[in-house]
């Protein structure tokens, strides 16, 4: 078993583990009414976009998502949120350091013992979440988890769901396929984003991810027999339809949107070992992006 299939299988126990300790972390995390950015790099920047969507959603409190990279510094902000599995992302400690005395910041991270400890004002340590893979899987959805199960959105049926999503067999001929393209609504919109990257990541295979409404303006014309368009959560009406009719593979997204996403982090592994590839080797990639100065 590949580092990243065991990480994958763990998600279950990390999400209860997480929900567990939402309510200790609570005075670090953003209080309603708030005016709040969440910023990451790369999976963790699609985390920050579900998790913006949902509190927001959820009238918490204005809530915008960032690349690390692309943090508007002429904004006014009571809290900054940084999703960092790492702790030594370049982007992230540049955007801390920057915001250092004006801003508070939170950090969520999974090493206790790198840069971003003293480069936040408070820490979110999940160690227990942790990976040795390059490519994220358990890390990223505790994360999530932790937030919705802060925002209250969190529910047990969401774990069952995971665990459902390790075990069901995946559609006939959807491991074939040569194109994937995922789709969200509101919050799971970032998570379409991240199920594309996965896939990218760990089986270097064409995808793309977008609005669900956005998807027939242009997208659905790459749709064709081998092909599978996925749709994470509910779909708008007459969709499935109109999938099916270009001929391409249409997976419904029956289980919590974040189950969904573990099903996906499978189907990556899957193509990757059906290709001859290792996911725990994914090509030009580390487990954190450390720039040159």
């Amino acid at each position: 078993m590949t580092h990243v299939e065991d990480e994958l299988n763990s998600q279950p126990e990390c999400w209860i583990r997480a929900a567990e300790q939402a309510g200790r972390h609570a005075a670090v995390l953003p209080a309603p009414g708030e005016r709040v950015a969440i910023v990451g790099c790369g999976t963790s920047y699609f985390m920050a976009q579900a998790v913006a969507a949902l509190r927001e959603g959820a009238g918490q409190g204005e809530t915008d998502a960032f690349a690390a990279s692309e943090f508007p510094y002429g904004r006014s902000y009571d809290r900054v949120v940084a999703l960092t599995r790492s702790g030594t992302t370049t982007e992230v400690l540049d955007l801390l350091e920057q915001v250092k005395g004006r801003t508070h910041t939170t950090a969520l991270t999974a090493d206790p013992a790198t840069p971003v400890m003293s480069a936040a004002d408070d820490l979110v340590v999940l160690d227990f979440a942790d990976e040795r893979s390059v490519v994220q899987t358990r890390f990223a959805t505790t994360a999530l988890t932790l937030l919705r199960a802060h925002l209250g959105l969190h529910s047990d049926a969401a774990v069952a769901d995971a665990r459902t999503a390790l075990a069901t067999p995946f559609p006939q001929g959807l491991v074939e396929c040569t194109q994937f393209t995922f789709l969200g609504r509101g919050w799971t919109v970032g998570l379409a984003n991240e199920a594309g990257l996965k896939m990218r990541e760990a089986s270097l295979s064409w995808t793309e991810a977008y609005p669900a409404m956005e998807y027939r303006h242009g997208p659905i014309s790459v749709s064709a027999a081998g092909t599978a368009t996925w749709m994470l959560g509910a779909a708008p009406d007459g969709l499935a339809e109109q999938v099916r009719a270009t001929g391409a593979l249409w997976v419904a997204g029956g289980l919590d949107p974040l189950a969904e996403l573990v099903r996906v982090h499978r189907l990556a592994v899957a193509v990757a070992a059906a290709r001859g590839l290792d996911p725990d080797q994914p090509r030009h990639l580390t487990r954190s992006v450390i720039l040159a100065s």
